[in-house]
Order: structure tokens, then C-alpha cells, then sequence
């Protein structure tokens, strides 16, 4: 619906085309390729008024006869600037429930089924078990006032239990915005089919304090037990980072994580409607509603907030770019040009985005046993995925009771890992008496990327009174013997190799290679707790750098050139 508007030109099938490697014509006309193919994609449009572009763009004489539509195709003629005009109008008149009946696209119209089959037969197409999987999916578009609820659904299936439903939608009476009423389409779906489906919520920073609530923003009634079961049944991963910010953490929420404040987009909701408030940042950010679902499962005993994590680009392109030297934008109106990083990325009234602030990121990696749509599912839910913001590091992360400083040595991680401990993602059983949980975490560097900084297990746990804390602990760096910690375990900055000038590094510090066992000293087998790794790399060029050398513009300070790579892995929990 906003795709278009914004320019958007390309198909379903170019998006999966693009993904497996293969060079596209971009809707602004430039000649654009990854350096190397994805694994899997899912082409998820959003799920309201799908096929309604299109007709808008054809001039459908129902919609120009309405005067809004008429507004809004013209706009979109003019292309350029009023084409984004038009799609922010689009997104602001969907989200305070205006957009004019008229010109809806609603389930069960021929313009909407259409367009749902065109999903579903671009995923058919390009679908190849064992070298390239598309998933079918869509995104559930609750956005009611600006606030984002967001979820991607990822259907296990084809064609033909999937093309058996129409998309759930936001909207009343056929939809509803609140996420209880998306869980129960997806039990009627697997009831109906008997086929698989799961739901990743995504970009909790533009959610205005409601992603992961203690008090239902619907009922303003705190989450009871059937919503606690509901959740994580339905959600077991959640997009930790991508294009409109990175969503791990905060620096008000993480204080004393040096490196906490990375891509921060807090200025408000989706629309910019509402200022951001502080007090809506615990609720918004992956680290805090990890130990936010370690309280809520000592008062109803299930955890809704016991995600994995994942990247996605939410590339409004049909380009699912994420690396900082080949980034085509959020939407077409933001693909390269000399100027789209002072041309803000989204203007409402008196309010932007600024075009510079769009991140290039992010990735999903899986551990799966194989290349297909069941076999990656499968890994999602049971949450033996990471994150990356762009980089293609491979992370492993394992946790036990048994690991020894000797099997850092070894140079099959996973083997080991499976064999003592559980994966990422895992629950570690009780813990034996007077033992404290060792973790293997092993990284390697991204071969087209920089080298690796370090490794940095993060803990969350609740003490003895219920009340949430959380720890970044050094494991694992490059360069370990001139870099050693202080008394606090802090550890020296890596360095700074980048040559904003030439928009280049040079991989002299860090190494290319991190793998440690690492064993808390601070356990307390009685407190509830969950680890994740982060893996850092050394500082390289931001977008931005690449764009001031291509087209020999200056930007002023407030532009970063420089960016440090980073992957979260997902948990593992330890429950007493």
C-alpha cells in the first residue's frame, strides 16, 4: 500500500529474483545486484488494502471519482517527493482509521485476492528446496494512532494450504488491531489446514510503549495467563534490528553498556504523532522484555516475552540490501542519489525523519538443518537464530554445565556444543549443586566484512526481591595481548582504521576469528536468568561514507560515517 506510493516499481517475484543473486533494474533505474545471494526471503506486504496501488496507479475510475484518490494518483504522477508525500498521507490516514472507504482493497475483492495470489505464486516460483527457499508471508499492519504492532507472518507451507486464506487485517470488522484477535486467526489457520504458522513482531522502538506490555494498551488491564500462553506460543522470534533503528537496547535503559546507544531511533511513534517519553522505552526494547517475561513468569508461571532474535531489512524496495557500500534505502524515494541523505526519509507536518538516519541492516541467520521452507521453520521455532545488522559473521552460541576451557580449542564448536549444552535459543536444565552454567561462543568474521572487536555475553536475572538487572561481560577480543581489562572488566576500544575520505579500512586490529568458554561468576542458582552473546566488529565505513565519496558531497557532523557491526544471538534462559 505504502510501497508504491513511494515509488516502488518492482515485483514479488523481482524481490526473490534479487535475493538469489540475480542483477535487477531498481524502480529509480539503476543497475543494482548483492554481493553474494541470500539463503531465503519472504516477500511480506502489508496486510491491508493489498492490490490497492495498483489501481490507484492504473487510474481506476472508482478511485479517481473520489477526490482523495484523485489527490493522491496525482501526487503520485508528479513522482519524486510528492509520490512520498502521498504514501506518508497514506500511511497517517490508514493509522487514525481516515482512509477513505472508497478506495479500500478488502479481503475477499478481486483486486485483493489478486494480489495475494501474485504473493503466493512468486513464492512457488523461486522456491528450491535445498538451494533457495521463499517463504509465503505477510505483514500484519497493526498501526492504530502511529503506534507500531507490527508482526511478519511466516507461513511453513505452499501454495496449497496457504492460498486457502485471505491475509488478517487491522481494520474493523473484517480485522482488528489487537494482537489476541491475530493469535486466534492463527490457531483457525492450522485448525483449518492443518499446516504451520508463526508470527515476528518487529520494530518495537516506534511501538510508543505498548510492544511488550505488563498492561494490555487495549484493556489497560494487566497480561492475564491466556495472553502470557498465547504469545509465546504464536511468537517465538522477534526483529531485534533494522532499516527504522536498532531495537536490542537503549542507553537510558542500559546505562552502563558502552556500546548500548547504537542506531537509536526514539523520536516517537510510527507517524511521529506522540513524542517519545522515557518511561515507554522499557517496554519497547528486546534486552528489557527478556527480563521484563522473567517477572511475569514468576507471577503467572509462562514467559510471553521467550523470543529469539532476528534482523530483517523492511526494505520498502523489493531489495532486501543491508550492506553499507550496496544500500538502496527504506523506499524507492530514498534509493542513491547525491541528495537523499539530506531529503528527510519520511516528513509528517512539521516533523522527519532524517534520510541519514536510516540504517543499513539487518540480517536473519538460522541454524537449520537444511535449505527449505520446514527445515528453517523449524529452526525458528524452536529460536536457533541470530540477528546481524548486515554483516554475514557465523555465530555459535551453546550453554551447559560441563564446558571446559579445552573446548575453545576445538575446531568443531557445534559438535561440541550439542553434545554438552543445549543452542541458542535452548533452556538450560536445573542446575547441578555447587555448579555455575559455562557457555561456548565461537564467531567468525564475515569474509567481505571487518574483523571482530569481541564477544560479549549479556546477562538478565532477577534477584532474590523480583527486581530486574542486567550485566555486559567481555569474553572474548581481538588483540587480547595488548588489550586487557581493567578492573571492572572493561576493555579497550579496538581502534579505528576507517578512511571516511576514501569510504575504506583496513583489517589490522581485531582478528578474524573469537572462540572462548566462558562461566558466569556471579550465578545464583536460585534467581531466574537469560544469556544472549553479542559479537561486535571493528569499526568500518557507514553508508553514509560510501555516499559522500561516490558523489563528492560533504556532510555536516551530526552525520555518523563510521558504524561497528554487530550480531545478538538469541537466548539461552535458566530457570531455578
Amino acid at each position: 500500500m505504502d510501497a508504491g506510493a513511494f515509488g516502488a516499481r518492482l515485483s514479488p517475484e523481482d524481490a526473490y529474483r534479487f535475493a538469489r543473486g540475480e542483477e535487477l533494474t531498481s524502480s529509480t533505474g539503476q543497475q543494482v545486484k548483492l554481493s553474494r545471494p541470500l539463503d531465503f526471503l519472504v516477500v511480506a506486504d502489508h496486510s491491508d488494502n493489498m492490490g490497492f496501488f495498483p489501481r490507484l496507479f492504473a487510474g481506476e475510475p472508482s478511485l479517481l471519482a473520489d477526490p482523495t484518490g484523485k489527490r493522491w494518483y496525482d501526487m503520485i504522477q508528479a513522482g519524486g517527493q510528492e509520490g512520498v508525500k502521498a504514501a506518508v498521507e497514506i500511511i497517517v490516514a490508514f493509522s487514525t482509521n481516515k482512509f477513505p472507504p472508497a478506495l479500500a482493497s478488502l479481503p475477499g475483492s478481486p483486486a485483493y485476492r489478486s494480489a495475494w495470489e501474485e504473493t503466493i505464486q512468486a513464492a512457488e516460483k523461486y522456491n528450491n528446496p535445498g538451494r533457495f527457499t521463499a517463504f509465503i508471508g505477510y505483514e500484519w499492519t497493526s498501526n492504530t494512532m502511529g503506534n507500531n504492532l507490527h508482526r511478519v507472518v511466516i507461513f511453513r507451507d505452499g501454495a496449497d494450504k496457504a492460498g486457502r486464506v485471505e491475509p488478517y487485517t487491522a481494520l474493523k470488522p473484517l480485522g482488528s488491531d489487537n494482537p489476541r484477535d491475530l493469535w486466534k486467526w492463527l490457531q483457525n489457520y492450522e485448525d483449518k489446514t492443518g499446516g504451520q504458522i508463526l508470527a515476528i513482531a518487529h520494530n518495537g522502538n516506534l511501538s510508543n510503549g505498548i510492544m511488550f506490555p505488563l498492561v494490555e494498551s487495549f484493556t489497560n488491564k494487566p497480561i492475564d495467563l491466556e495472553y502470557a500462553q498465547t504469545r509465546a506460543r504464536w511468537e517465538p522470534l522477534y526483529e531485534a534490528t533494522q532499516i527504522k533503528g536498532d531495537g536490542e537496547t537503549h542507553p537510558f535503559l542500559s546505562p552502563n553498556d558502552e556500546f548500548a546507544d547504537y542506531e537509536t531511533w526514539d523520536k516517537g511513534n510510527l507517524d511521529l504523532s506522540v513524542p517519545k517519553e522515557k518511561d515507554m522505552l522499557q517496554y519497547e526494547y528486546a534486552r528489557t522484555a527478556l527480563q521484563l517475561g522473567l517477572q511475569i513468569e514468576q507471577k503467572l508461571g509462562v514467559n510471553p516475552y521467550k523470543f529469539g532474535m532476528i534482523g530483517s531489512t523492511d526494505s520498502h524496495t523489493g531489495l532486501a540490501t543491508a550492506e553499507e557500500e550496496n544500500f538502496f534505502g527504506k523506499h524507492s524515494g530514498a534509493e542513491p542519489n547525491p541528495e537523499r541523505w539530506a531529503h528527510p526519509m519520511a516528513k509528517i507536518g512539521d516533523r522527519q525523519y532524517e534520510g541519514w538516519s536510516m540504517v543499513s541492516s539487518g540480517y536473519a541467520a538460522v541454524w537449520a538443518t537444511e535449505n527449505t521452507r520446514q527445515a528453517i521453520f523449524d529452526a525458528m521455532k524452536r529460536k536457533e537464530t541470530y540477528a546481524t545488522t548486515g554483516s554475514r559473521m557465523l555465530v555459535r552460541f551453546f550453554g551447559g554445565w560441563d564446558f571446559t576451557p579445552a573446548d575453545a580449542q576445538n575446531r568443531l564448536p557445534g559438535a561440541l556444543g550439542y553434545f554438552k549444552g543445549v543452542p541458542m535459543g535452548g533452556d538450560l536444565r536445573p542446575a547441578p549443586a555447587g555448579k555455575s552454567p559455562t557457555f561456548l561462543v565461537a564467531a567468525l568474521k564475515d569474509p567481505l566484512s571487518g574483523n571482530l572487536d569481541r564477544i560479549q555475553i549479556i546477562k538478565g536475572w532477577l534477584d532474590n526481591k523480583g527486581q530486574r538487572h542486567e550485566k555486559v561481560y567481555n569474553v572474548a577480543w581481538g588483540d587480547s595481548d595488548q588489550r586487557q581489562p581493567d578492573s571492572d572488566g572493561k576493555i579497550p576500544p579496538v581502534g579505528n582504521t576507517v578512511d571516511v575520505a576514501k569510504a575504506t579500512w583496513t583489517n589490522t586490529i581485531g582478528d578474524s576469528e573469537l572462540i572462548t568458554v566462558w562461566t558466569d561468576p556471579d550465578f545464583d542458582a536460585k534467581q531466574p536468568a537469560f544469556y544472549y552473546a553479542r559479537v561486535i566488529e571493528i569499526p568500518t565505513p557507514r553508508w553514509t561514507a560510501y555516499e559522500a565519496k561516490r558523489y563528492g558531497v560533504t556532510m555536516p557532523p551530526e552525520v555518523p560515517m563510521v558504524t561497528q557491526e554487530r550480531a545478538y544471538t538469541s537466548p539461552i534462559w535458566y530457570k531455578p
